[in-house]
């Protein structure tokens, strides 16, 4: 299950609000060399659309959804997020690379887990970036 998927159940059985958090790393945009393989600008309209299509989704559950597009390092954005927002848990994904490519590559969800002021689930199968947040009515 996405993470995302997760959270929309959670909210659904508890009658929550969804607060979903696109994060755009604009250093992973950059090719070697420097080059630049997409624009933030390119990057940011096509989440745009995607939060249509969540908004409706959350809709048609009975689920008010607000979607947020940050720019930064994806596990610093989600923890200034849930702060901001106020959440009362965030679902976050996880590659379940390990302990050696935690080593090597860091993790965005052991960053929220450590960092994050409420509680957090995480959820196998995600892409960099994404998460969402749950908060009560």
């Amino acid at each position: 299950m996405t993470p995302l998927l997760e959270a929309m159940d959670l909210c659904e059985d508890l009658g929550a609000d969804l607060v979903a958090v696109s994060v755009i790393d604009p250093g992973s945009l950059r090719l070697p060399g420097g080059r630049t393989g997409a624009r933030v600008d390119q990057v940011r309209a096509s989440r745009e659309h995607e939060a249509q299509d969540l908004v409706s989704r959350g809709r048609t559950r009975g689920i008010r959804v607000a979607f947020l597009i940050w720019e930064g390092d994806p596990g610093e954005a989600i923890v200034e997020a849930a702060e901001s927002e106020q959440v009362d848990l965030v679902v976050v994904g996880s590659h379940g690379r390990g302990s050696m490519g935690r080593l090597f590559l860091g993790s965005v969800s052991e960053h929220v887990v450590r960092n994050a002021g409420c509680p957090v689930l995480v959820v196998r199968g995600r892409q960099d970036g994404e998460a969402a947040a749950r908060t009560a009515n």
